[in-house]
């Protein structure tokens, strides 16, 4: 009796095992399928760059965050820009298709943007970045300050910090690389511990347990898109290696929306106050709850007000 109870175990694993594999193996090919079905790549000195575009009206560069691409920078669009402006979504520094470089910086990636802008015929834009995605903006609106009609930064990491607090947060960020090397890795921990990845991502347990169904739908679908997560890993790496902008972002002359939520756990709050502070006459909006998904969370309240920061400072 107990030999035939064991058999029957052991074939119901092999069989979830296998279905399991089977799943696996068919979603990622979808993932792969998605991303290779969109997405124009131009050369560039600093190798190639990946883009997506669409929209209409004043032009808008959005620069994503970690584990993200041009498909990620269209849900930002999606979130906070709506169909009223002509979007540029790059993929940055070794996500997707665009060249990841050894010792490559954040200043080179805001000069890659420079010349996209350059080959699409571009010569001043709003920008709008997302968590790590800010550094690089930061960046461009320094360097390119003529170029840069105004900057948002949602969630985003601006400065270094020694804090316990930091150190806390760059813990969450060590477990995301090491997940965000490997499409199986990915793919099983956001199916079978989705609330322990979102706690990772930044989000505290009381936000996810209050997501509406479109919060949640948004945010399972932001997770979905960062597959396959190997075609990003080296994008990841650069996002964890590179210099933060730290004190040079006091030369950004572009009008400035910080928008940040005091409980982020990856991108901490020290973030936007250095950031308000520091860049002249910078607006910040501030959440008392929303983690790192804020965006998510926060979405009608954030998109008027990004809206309207950009449509004010186009006409200057």
């Amino acid at each position: 009796m107990l030999k035939r109870i064991l058999i029957c175990i052991g074939i119901g694993l092999v069989v979830i095992v296998i279905f399991g594999a089977v799943l696996y193996l068919w979603d990622i090919d979808r993932c792969y399928k998605r991303i290779q079905a969109r997405g124009t790549v131009i050369p560039s000195p600093y190798g190639d760059i990946e883009y997506t575009s669409g929209g209409s009206g004043p032009d808008v560069l959005v620069s994503h965050g970690a584990g993200g691409g041009y498909d990620q920078g269209e849900l930002i669009v999606k979130a906070v820009l709506g169909d009223k402006f002509h979007w540029i979504t790059p993929s940055r520094f070794g996500y997707l298709r665009s060249t990841f470089h050894s010792g490559a910086t954040w200043d080179d990636q805001a000069r890659a943007y420079a010349c996209l802008l350059d080959k699409l015929g571009l010569k001043k834009v709003a920008v709008v970045a997302l968590s790590q995605g800010g550094p690089s903006a930061l960046f461009f609106a320094i360097l390119f300050p003529e170029r840069v009609s105004s900057l948002t930064l949602i969630s985003c990491g601006v400065t270094s910090s020694a804090t316990a607090d930091q150190a806390q947060a760059n813990k969450k960020g060590d477990k995301l690389k090491m997940i965000f090397q490997y499409d199986f890795l990915y793919w099983t921990a956001t199916k079978l511990f989705k609330k322990q990845f979102m706690g990772l991502m930044g989000a505290p347990d009381a936000v996810v347990t209050n997501f509406t169904i479109q919060q949640r739908k948004l945010t399972e679908q932001l997770i979905d898109y960062m597959n396959p997560i190997s075609l990003r890993s080296s994008g990841v790496v650069l996002d964890k290696t590179a210099k933060m902008p730290n004190e040079r972002i006091v030369a950004i002359q572009a009008p400035t929306l910080v928008v940040h939520a005091t409980d982020d756990m990856l991108q901490l709050y020290h973030n936007a106050e250095y950031a308000s502070s520091t860049i002249p006459g910078a607006k910040l909006m501030r959440f008392e709850g929303g983690g790192h998904l804020l965006m998510v969370l926060e979405q009608m309240a954030i998109r008027p007000v990004v809206q309207k920061h950009i449509m004010h400072n186009m006409s200057k």
